[in-house]
C-alpha cells in the first residue's frame, strides 16, 4: 500500500463530526431465544474495502457463516462527535472520508438501506444520555468497507452509533450495556477500529511483511488478547495502566473505543474467538474478536 494512502487515512480518522415502544419497532424483529453475536473488527486501511485479501475474505466468511441479521449497527472509529448520535435516515450515503487513494475506491457505493425506526428505538434504549437522531452522516469507511464484504447485496439495513469523543473508555463500556436487548432482536452489533493503531510510526519498508510488528506493538497485541481471553474488562478499560507501551499502541483512543462497546456487550459464558490476528507494518494490528 502506498505511503500516501496511509497518511491520508489519518485525516479520515479525525473527522468529528420504553421497552414497550421498542417492541413496537421491531415488526418482523420478534424476540428470540437466540442472540446475535457481537464483533470487534480491525478494519485497517480503506483499501481493504475493495481488495481480495486475507482480511476481507474473513469478513466474507463471517457474512456466510453467521445467522443473517435483520439489521446491522456499527460503532466506527471514524464517527467522533460531541454527544452520542445515531443515523436515522432511510438511505444513508456512502462516505469517502479519506484522500489520495485510487479512483476505484472513491467509485464504491454501498447502497444499504438505513432504518429510522431502529434508530429511534436505539435512542429510547439508551437512558444514560440523550441520543441525537442524525440525518447528515451516513456510512463511513469504518462501516462500509467491512459490511460490503459481509453483505455484498446491500440488502440489510445498516445504521451507525457515534462515539462521544469527550468521554472516557468507561463511559463507552457502560453505554454499550444499554444496547444488549438488540442482540435478541436480530441486530448484529459491530465495533470497527483497531486495537493497536499508530499511523505515525508505520514501518514503510515492511509494509508487505507478514505479521510484522515493533516490540511494543507485539507486547500490547498479546496483552490485549490475554486480557480479553481472561475477561479482564477493567484492565482493558484502564488500558493506559497496562504498560508504558500503551501510549505507543494507542496514541489516540478513537480506534480503541469501539472495542469497549463489544466488551460491554459480552455476556457470561461467551468466550472470545479471535480472527484476522495479525500485526501490520510494525505499528498496527488487525486482530478481531467475536463473542457469542
Amino acid at each position: 500500500m502506498r505511503r500516501k494512502q496511509f497518511i491520508t487515512t489519518i485525516a479520515g480518522g479525525i473527522v468529528m463530526s420504553s421497552l414497550g415502544a421498542f417492541n413496537r419497532f421491531t415488526g418482523d424483529l420478534s424476540p428470540s431465544d437466540e442472540k446475535m453475536p457481537v464483533l470487534f473488527i480491525g478494519h485497517g486501511s480503506p483499501m481493504n474495502g475493495i481488495e481480495n485479501n486475507g482480511f476481507s475474505r474473513q469478513w466474507q466468511n463471517l457474512g456466510t457463516s453467521l445467522e443473517t441479521p435483520k439489521a446491522v449497527l456499527v460503532i466506527s472509529a471514524h464517527w467522533l462527535t460531541n454527544g452520542t448520535h445515531v443515523t436515522a435516515m432511510d438511505h444513508p450515503k456512502t462516505i469517502h472520508d479519506f484522500g489520495g487513494f485510487p479512483q476505484e475506491l472513491f467509485d464504491v457505493q454501498y447502497p444499504a438501506p438505513g432504518d429510522s425506526k431502529l434508530a429511534r428505538e436505539t435512542k429510547s434504549l439508551i437512558q444514560s444520555t440523550n441520543v441525537g437522531l442524525d440525518h447528515d452522516w451516513g456510512l463511513d469507511h469504518g462501516a462500509w468497507t467491512v459490511v460490503r464484504h459481509m453483505y455484498p447485496q446491500a440488502n440489510i439495513p445498516v445504521i451507525q452509533l457515534s462515539i462521544d469523543y469527550s468521554k472516557p473508555a468507561s463511559y463507552h463500556y457502560e453505554l454499550a450495556k444499554e444496547l444488549a436487548a438488540l442482540r435478541k432482536k436480530g441486530v448484529l452489533i459491530i465495533g470497527s477500529g483497531n486495537m493497536v493503531h499508530n499511523l505515525r510510526m508505520i514501518d514503510w519498508k515492511n509494509m508487505d511483511t507478514d505479521n510484522y510488528g515493533y516490540d511494543w506493538a507485539i507486547e500490547m497485541h498479546e496483552l490485549f488478547k490475554n486480557k480479553i481471553s481472561d475477561g479482564d474488562h477493567q484492565a482493558l478499560i484502564n488500558y493506559e495502566q497496562l504498560s508504558k507501551s500503551a501510549k505507543l499502541a494507542i496514541p489516540t483512543p478513537d480506534h480503541y473505543y469501539p472495542l469497549m462497546y463489544i466488551l460491554g456487550l459480552q455476556e457470561k459464558n461467551e468466550d472470545p474467538v479471535f480472527f484476522n490476528d495479525k500485526l501490520v507494518a510494525g505499528s498496527l494490528n488487525m486482530t478481531s474478536v467475536k463473542f457469542g
